[in-house]
């Protein structure tokens, strides 16, 4: 899941957040590993409205967000770094993570993202 933010602003960053948990059962989204973005600010009412815990990786330490940091590579084959996302028709960037979670991964023992997500929200209903 993905949402479009028009800014990096901390408001922008509750809304969007709470688009994506809307989305699945409650439960599915218990952390959330963050940089040290100023969108971020708002992390204790995160916390609070969503009942998660939010993590911040060191700076300069983009390894202790390695799944991120992959996830934006992939994304980057489809929209090169210096996109103005803002440009980008939501059916474009919807059609991009479609392509990316069902692309089979070696660190999930070739599974795509979308079938081991599927599978872990199955635990769950």
């Amino acid at each position: 899941t993905a949402v479009l933010m028009p800014d990096r602003t901390a408001l922008s960053m509750e809304i969007a957040l709470g688009v994506a948990i809307s989305q699945y059962p409650t439960g599915t989204f218990l952390t959330a590993t963050a940089d040290r973005g100023k969108e971020f600010a708002c992390y204790a009412t995160l916390e609070a409205t969503h009942n998660l815990h939010v993590y911040f990786a060191d700076p300069y330490s983009s390894w202790q967000r390695g799944s991120n940091e992959n996830a934006n590579g992939l994304l980057r084959e489809f929209h090169p770094k210096g996109t103005d996302f803002t440009q980008v028709e939501d059916e474009e960037l919807a059609h991009s993570l479609d392509l990316m979670n069902h692309r089979p991964r070696k660190c999930l023992g070739w599974k795509t993202a979308h079938e081991s997500f599927a599978e872990e929200l199955s635990h769950l209903v």
